[in-house]
């Protein structure tokens, strides 16, 4: 008797259309597949990813071009052969130099700016009131802020807090200031006195009297003590006189809130809530200039430390634009509409880029760059305007006070070392070296 083997058997018991065919147990079947089709899609892939390589590659392979293009059998060495001696190849040096720099030189790191504070302080009291300026921070690291009636000093480099002055319950600080040297604060009161104190003993050394109205804003120039006041006057004291020496400039129509040295000491800027930027000589009681263009109280200003001659401003609510000044030829460079209240600026000294605190409706802390006057980037965390901005002597943080009675600190710059800005500064000495 014979046996079907097993593959037999299957053949047999199947019903088998004899125009069907079949391949090899591994292989499928490819008779459905248009295989011509298939293989036009793959080329034009292949294309597609060459000239995607090509693209991406150009500018690699031009210098790989460039640098080879110096070997022995090139034009150069052709031009030399015979002659025993080097000739200088000039431009084709220069441009192999810069190939190879492209080429070895490490890639530069972005810099990472943190979206949070490092540090937050409760600011109990501290005054929600736009047209006040209650922090500064002095050369020496010492940090200034009043709150309420009184005035205390918090030491960045050991956190240790000193009170320096109480005014009582019927007055209250609406401005502080560091001397240039760091060794006197100037306090502006509500009662429209300011008093100048020693800060490193806590002693009082003068008060000056000659405002009728709170003082809201303090700047100084050398010995040269400058103030602000709602009653619209802008005073000069030198605090080396005797008896009080007083120059008085009046231009503005309402309270002064803003009031900035320039860096070479030679030019005063001043805002008001009359909508108005002006600029003082130093030697003049009169403006030299009166910018009308912002359309709310002015407070914010900076100098910048790197461009001579460069102001930056800022507007209230109705107007929430920054403008750049070129105030050696009076003309507005260019304006930025922020989209919110403009409080406080500052430039920064180790990189060119500005620090702006908006108040209503955004509550924002934002880094600009003031060559091109793009965002860098935008931090936030207080829930009430941030009306008050200082900078670190060391130029790599920056402090904000709002009215939720917080300061946050931000470390937002490199150090001024690893920057060759810092070193090509030249206007920066003559406002941050100690006297």
């Amino acid at each position: 008797m014979q046996l079907d083997s097993p593959t037999k058997s299957i053949i047999r018991k199947g019903s088998l259309n004899e125009n069907d065919k079949y391949s090899e147990r591994f292989i499928p079947n490819r008779t459905s597949l248009t295989l011509l089709s298939s293989f036009d899609k793959l080329s034009d892939d292949r294309v597609l990813l060459s000239q995607n390589y090509d693209e991406q590659h150009a500018a690699y392979s031009t210098l790989l071009h460039t640098q080879f293009s110096q070997a022995p059998n090139s034009g150069l060495f052709r031009k030399t052969l015979f002659k025993f001696s080097t000739e200088n190849p000039g431009k084709e040096n220069q441009v192999t130099e810069l190939a190879n720099e492209e080429i070895f030189s490490p890639l530069k790191s972005q810099r990472k700016i943190p979206k949070s504070p490092f540090k937050v302080l409760d600011a109990p009291a501290l005054q929600d009131d736009f047209y006040l300026n209650l922090l500064d921070w002095s050369c020496g690291n010492q940090l200034s802020v009043g709150l309420g009636s009184c005035v205390y000093m918090w030491n960045a480099a050991n956190s240790k807090v000193t009170k320096l002055c109480d005014l009582g319950l019927n007055d209250s600080v609406t401005s502080v200031a560091w001397s240039q040297n760091g060794t006197n604060i100037s306090v502006g009161t509500n009662k429209g006195t300011i008093l100048l104190w020693d800060a490193q003993r806590s002693k009082l050394l003068r008060s000056f009297s000659g405002h009728t109205g709170r003082v809201g804003a303090l700047a100084w120039n050398n010995r040269i003590l400058t103030s602000g006041s709602r009653d619209r006057q802008i005073l000069h004291r030198d605090i080396r006189a005797a008896n009080e020496s007083v120059a008085r400039l009046f231009a503005h129509k309402q309270e002064v809130c803003g009031l900035k040295w320039s860096f070479d000491e030679q030019q005063l800027s001043s805002g008001g809530n009359d909508n108005k930027l002006m600029l003082w000589n130093l030697h003049s009681t009169q403006p030299v200039c009166k910018f009308p263009q912002h359309t709310a109280a002015v407070k914010a200003m900076a100098w910048s430390p790197h461009q001579h001659g460069l102001l930056a401003s800022g507007g209230g609510t109705a107007d929430r634009t920054i403008r750049y000044w070129n105030t050696l030829t009076n003309e507005q460079v260019h304006c930025v509409d922020t989209g919110s209240q403009v409080c406080n600026l500052v430039f920064s000294k180790n990189t060119k880029e500005l620090v702006s605190t908006h108040g209503y409706s955004l509550n924002q802390i934002i880094l600009w760059k003031d060559n091109d006057y793009s965002k860098v980037a935008t931090l936030t965390g207080h829930t009430y305007r941030v009306l008050y901005l200082a900078m670190s002597p060391d130029g790599q943080t920056v402090v904000t006070g709002a009215g939720d009675e917080t300061l946050r600190f931000w470390e937002l710059f490199p150090d001024c070392k690893s920057q060759d800005i810092c070193r090509k500064n030249v206007l920066l000495p003559s406002a941050y070296d100690l006297r």
